[in-house]
């Protein structure tokens, strides 16, 4: 991906140092290394890398399976408002306007 095909996805490369200029997607599976030990690398576009499973465990919260779609950027600051913290003290959040995950996750 390149150009104006980077931009449908992430924040102008141009305006935003984070975003890659380029970015190659290899064939699925595919690790490109040397070593002989090496089984498993992170990171990616398939659907095993944007697809994470998230458990969150506290007493005072019912149990419920969310199936919601969510960012793991959203992670840290729902973290910090369930902490008391306000999540907008983060530079990413102030940045990128990042949500907290959806209330049905923070309900007790």
């Amino acid at each position: 991906m390149s150009g104006n095909e980077i931009k449908l996805k992430f924040n102008d490369p141009a305006k935003d140092s984070r975003t890659p200029d380029i970015i190659v997607q290899p064939e699925y599976g595919t690790i490109y290394t040397g070593s002989k030990t090496k089984n498993a690398e992170h990171g990616g576009f398939s659907f095993g890398d944007t697809n994470v499973g998230l458990i969150v465990s506290n007493p005072e919260m019912k149990p419920r399976v969310v199936k919601t779609l969510v960012l793991t950027s959203q992670v840290a600051p729902t973290i910090l408002h369930a902490l008391g913290i306000d999540p907008s003290t983060l530079k990413a959040v102030q940045a990128e306007g990042t949500a907290l995950l959806p209330e049905q996750t923070l309900e007790k």
